[in-house]
Parts: structure tokens; C-alpha cells; sequence
């Protein structure tokens, strides 16, 4: 009886293995999206089920414009606030919120934030004259990215409807980008300059404002490393990716930063779970 049972769930792990396989193997695609009527397209942004796609192409009389893709809608093309240009850098989950960046009919960058229902809306600046929209939340309602204030210097920016383009501040220099924010928009990194002049990866937070990355994970880096960029980050705000200065190299490398280790009880917890399984598929 005990090795019927334990051959039950073995058959049961085993077929439940090779249905994944085989899901796998069906599902595999590759779509080529086409461009907007002229010679060239980018991909920037996806949502979280694949579904919607945004960047930017070429229209037929060349000129670059940001556009929102679905299968059974092609590539739209999403215009400009006045200007010759428009590029989609992020969408959110759902894929009905994007953002990204064009110029206005004075030929000045403004970050926008697109929707069916209103379409594209330029989200104004710091005081200066430019703005550019990098990443969006999951829900759409935050958008980061980077606007010049009116001193003439660039900032990175958070934007809600109830707050506005709101700046981030720097490191202690001169300017700062912001390239990515968590789903749900409480978190965002990007790069900026400390007082030295050095460009160095940032996290902002609310309640703690701009970090250096390299100050809060000193422990991290050795010999002279430092990061650089954070361009992205996932989902839960866990993980941030990005490039730095690898000294073992010497060159310039992308890394993937891990914030949160993770702990030795839950470690534990998961050996123990497993050994559960094992023993009560043996009796």
C-alpha cells in the first residue's frame, strides 16, 4: 500500500512536469510588430501579460513617433504635443497607461502620460523647459522620470495627479534621472551626481529620500567598485539592476542588486517543508 501510494505521487509529480514542458514548448512565439509606414521600430516597455507592447517607430514621412501595439490592433501611433517627435519608454501592468516623452510645437521635450480616454498629456516640468517620462507604475497613477528645473538643471522627478511633477533632489550635485519605479509606485531609482561630481545609482523613498546605493551597500563593493545607473526595478522593489565600475574587471558591467537577503529562518522553513513532502510521499 505505502508503495502504491508513494508511486502515486511520484506518476502525479512526474506528469505534472511534463505538462509544463509541453505548455512551454506550445506557447513559444515570435511576433515581429512592423513599424508605423516607415524603416524602423524599438520595443521599450511591455505589460505584465504580454499583451500591449510601446516604443518607438518610423512613420512613412520618417519621423520618430511613441506607439502602443496589440495584436489585434497593430501599431497605433500616439503622436506629439506639437513637435516632430514622440518616444514610449513604460506601460503599466494592465497596458492602458503609457509613458514616455515628445516635444511640443516650440520644440521643447515634455513628459507625457498617454490614455485611450484622454489621450496623450503633457506633464509639464520643474520650471524649465524640458521633461521626459522613463517608468510608470503598475497602476499608471505614478510616473518617474527626469525634468529640468528653472535654474536650467535636470532633475528627476515622481508625478501623481494630486501632487504634480514633484523633484527628488540629488546626491549633492548637479542633476539626477529617475529610470524606474516599484508597482506600486513607492519606490524609484535612477542616477544622479554627489558633491564630488560622480555619477552614482539611487533609491528614493519617501521616508528616506535619495540614498547613494553605494553608501547603503558599502559591504558590497570591494577594491574600488562602484554602481553607477539604476535603470530598473522589479515589481516588489526588491531587486534593482543597473552598471557600475567592476574593479576586478576594470570596465564598466551590468549587476543585479539583491536589497533584501534572504533570512536563515525562512531558509530553514523551506528545508523543513520539503522534507515533510518527501517523507509523506513515502508512506
Amino acid at each position: 500500500m505505502k508503495g502504491s501510494r508513494h508511486f502515486r505521487v511520484s506518476a502525479l509529480l512526474s506528469a505534472c512536469v511534463m505538462s509544463l514542458i509541453a505548455t512551454a514548448s506550445w506557447s513559444q512565439s515570435l511576433t515581429w510588430l512592423g513599424t508605423l509606414g516607415g524603416a524602423g521600430s524599438v520595443a521599450f516597455g511591455v505589460s505584465a501579460d504580454g499583451s500591449v507592447v510601446v516604443g518607438y517607430a518610423d512613420d512613412a514621412a520618417g519621423q520618430v513617433r511613441a506607439f502602443r501595439w496589440t495584436a489585434s490592433g497593430g501599431m497605433q501611433n500616439l503622436g506629439t504635443l506639437g513637435g516632430d517627435r514622440s518616444e514610449a519608454y513604460g506601460v503599466s501592468a494592465n497596458g492602458s497607461v503609457v509613458v514616455g516623452w515628445t516635444e511640443n510645437d516650440a520644440g521643447q521635450y515634455r513628459a507625457f502620460r498617454w490614455t485611450a480616454s484622454d489621450g496623450m498629456v503633457g506633464l509639464g516640468t520643474l520650471g524649465g523647459n524640458q521633461s521626459e517620462a522613463r517608468g510608470v507604475s503598475a497602476d499608471g497613477l505614478v510616473v518617474v522620470g527626469v525634468a529640468e528645473n528653472d535654474a536650467g538643471f535636470s532633475r528627476a522627478f515622481r508625478w501623481t495627479a494630486s501632487d504634480g511633477m514633484v523633484g527628488l533632489g540629488t546626491l549633492g550635485g548637479a542633476g539626477s534621472v529617475a529610470f524606474g519605479v516599484s508597482a506600486d509606485g513607492l519606490v524609484v531609482v535612477g542616477f544622479a551626481d554627489n558633491a564630488a561630481g560622480q555619477l552614482r545609482a539611487f533609491r528614493w523613498t519617501a521616508s528616506d529620500g535619495m540614498e547613494d546605493l553605494n553608501t547603503t551597500y558599502a559591504s558590497l563593493l570591494t577594491n574600488g567598485s562602484y554602481l553607477e545607473l539604476a535603470t530598473a526595478i522589479s515589481p516588489d522593489g526588491r531587486y534593482i539592476v543597473g552598471a557600475g565600475y567592476n574593479a576586478a574587471t576594470s570596465r564598466l558591467e551590468a549587476f543585479l542588486l539583491d536589497t533584501v537577503p534572504e533570512p536563515a529562518s525562512l531558509l530553514a522553513l523551506g528545508a523543513g517543508l520539503v522534507g515533510l513532502l518527501r517523507r509523506r510521499g513515502k508512506q
